[in-house]
């Protein structure tokens, strides 16, 4: 039988593709302990019935309130047998926030993680009384909790008792839906985004058409699986090609867990290629002569040889001496840090810097970026081995059509286009028409050979006093490669000229601000230097060389700090929070523009 609802994918996996490392996670001591395919299954099946002894029916929301671990893809996959609909809630969120997600959405029942989540439920519990249960992945001793070892003893019990012939699980058909996935918020209140099972299933077998999967393969498993990409790409689709996952201990551990999994896929956002990309670059910048001379030469062969691999081609001649020698002493050790296993890595849910897509590609670390929405399960395009161009998202997968409207504005049309908005009937009309296009919100335009190039999210759009409409992304990711700058963000809404805030690559700038007395000097002390304030002036001027007037970057200031989650500039996905960081340095900002805005006098 063809695969068709998200229980269908797991038992075909676990039967047609079994593995003794199914699933690979950390004790208390740090040793990774592995989960074979059919343990799996039996875990999964004993919390089935252990949902049916809370009297949890099919259409039922259930939430889960997690980090990524083995018992998220277990009660995940146990709900879609149960015929459940599952609410994940990023773990970052504060007590508000998630009781608002759960207010809309009403789920029967709760599953947490830690101590510190369980507490976060706690103290919004009288907030909740549709929420019956509430249970605990870890030992806790708050009141009306049920722990989940006791969940799956109560479900193995009942399995017991059922006759051999019993379904496995209930019958649950394709359009049903399987999951809410609430949205990051970037711009507003999330809304509750309904997706079905073919919604889910068949962008699954589209990627599975496009990637080299091993069945020996492992993928090391970091991005949030409250996030569509990484429940898709790094969970679903691991799962039904037989390809292992490990869970990272936390995302500060991940340069760890890499050298230890050797994983030979992983799926990210571009912050952490930025991120690599500016801790190779303060490396070669603080090393000195020779090997400062031999990076910046190696990174100039992986630009040549991405071009080249892009086009379908192989170094010849000189270049093919010059790859062999750089690869000697450049890529294998950037292969090597990554575990040195590497066949791909998938980068989506924001534009990646084309500068830092060629170096990594053209170091033999191939990066495939594509683009998708929460609102379509997530991929509608994607770059894939054999079908690369930089700088685009890549050509539709099957059974997608995507056009451009009048405006500019990205329309899709596809099997993995979510439902509507849970009990959001005129925000769904606003950007789903009766013939089931998507209006995106995104800015783009096609080639001729139907690759998608992204130029920015309509809302996005910077509107100067002078009437230009800006993207603020491309000049962003232009700023983005350049190896003093760690993050930058665009300004200039109804204002005379655009201006940036930026975040320098501290660690980029030792060996400059050695060079100008300024050893072993505090961010807050550096970016008031004005040694380095012209050094990033004269950044922004070559940038602008390549700019037109108008969109062009003016004036500058420099962020003693890198933005982020905590401080409420970033979505858990690490997209920067536009209207949050506008609010938070609205006096930095002002202090770059001549007068005040209406409205700015308090």
């Amino acid at each position: 039988m063809p695969i068709q609802t998200l229980a269908d994918l797991f038992l075909t996996a676990v039967r047609d593709k079994p593995r003794d490392d199914c699933f690979s996670t950390r004790d208390e001591t740090g040793t990774w302990q592995h989960v074979s395919s059919a343990d799996a299954k039996r875990r999964v099946l004993n919390l089935r019935h252990g949902l049916r002894s809370l009297g949890i029916e099919p259409g039922d929301r259930v939430a889960i309130l997690s980090e990524n671990r083995l018992e998220w893809i277990l009660t995940d996959m146990a709900c879609h047998c149960a015929g459940a609909v599952v609410v994940p809630v990023y773990p970052t969120l504060l007590p508000d926030a998630i009781a608002t997600i759960l207010q809309d959405c009403e789920p029967v029942a709760v599953f947490v993680s830690t101590g510190e989540l369980t507490a976060k439920i706690h103290s919004v519990r009288e907030q909740l009384p549709f929420v019956k249960d509430v249970i605990t992945f870890e030992h806790t001793e708050l009141p009306n909790m049920t722990g989940f070892a006791r969940l799956l003893e109560i479900g193995a019990n009942l399995l017991q008792d059922l006759p051999e012939d019993a379904p496995e699980c209930v019958t649950t058909a394709p359009d049903d839906p399987c999951s809410i996935i609430y949205t990051s918020g970037t711009t507003g209140t999330p809304k509750g985004v309904v997706l079905s099972h073919r919604n889910f299933v068949s962008n699954v077998l589209s990627i599975l058409e496009l990637f080299p999967f091993g069945e020996r393969d492992r993928c090391l498993s970091f991005l949030p699986l409250s996030h569509v990409l990484e429940r898709m790409a790094g969970y679903y689709t691991m799962v039904v090609s037989g390809v292992g996952i490990a869970f990272a201990e936390r995302m500060d551990t991940v340069p760890r867990d890499i050298m230890e999994v050797k994983p030979h896929i992983i799926i990210s956002v571009p912050r952490l290629y930025e991120k690599m990309y500016g801790k190779i670059l303060g490396m070669a910048m603080a090393a000195g002569f020779p090997k400062k001379h031999i990076f910046f030469w190696g990174r100039g062969i992986a630009f040549e040889l991405a071009r080249l691999k892009a086009a379908g081609q192989r170094p010849r001649g000189l270049l093919a001496v010059k790859a062999r020698i750089a690869d000697a002493l450049v890529f294998s050790k950037l292969r090597a840090k990554l575990g040195g296993r590497m066949k791909f890595m998938v980068s989506g849910g924001a534009p990646l810097a084309t500068r830092i897509n060629e170096f990594f590609n053209g170091a033999g670390l191939m990066i495939c970026e594509g683009y998708g929405l929460t609102e379509t399960s997530p991929v509608l395009n994607c770059n894939a081995p054999g079908r690369m161009r930089f700088g685009s998202v890549g050509q539709a997968i099957a059974d997608t059509e995507v056009r451009i409207a009048g405006d500019g504005e990205i329309l899709v049309r596809g099997p993995q286009v979510m439902q509507g908005y849970w009990g959001r009937p005129e925000a769904t009309r606003e950007v789903l028409d009766e013939e089931g296009w998507l209006a995106t919100g995104d800015i783009g335009h096609l080639d001729d050979d139907g690759y998608l190039y992204i130029t920015d999210r309509k809302k996005d759009l910077i509107v100067t006093a002078g009437g230009k409409n800006i993207a603020p992304q491309p000049i962003e990711n232009k700023l983005a490669i350049n190896q003093y700058v760690t993050q930058v963000v665009v300004v200039g809404d109804r204002r005379p000229y655009l201006s940036a805030l930026v975040v320098p690559n501290f660690e980029a700038l030792d060996g400059f601000a050695a060079s100008h007395g300024l050893q072993g000097a505090d961010p807050a002390t550096l970016v008031a230097s004005p040694v380095v304030q012209d050094l990033f002036q004269r950044q922004i001027e070559q940038l602008n060389a390549d700019l037109p007037g108008f969109s062009q970057v003016k004036k500058i200031s420099l962020l003693e700090r890198e933005l982020t989650l905590e401080a409420g500039e970033l979505t858990p996905t690490m997209k920067i929070k536009r209207f949050a960081v506008a609010r938070i340095y609205r006096d930095v900002i002002r202090g770059m523009y001549p007068t005040e805005l209406p409205g700015e006098e308090d």
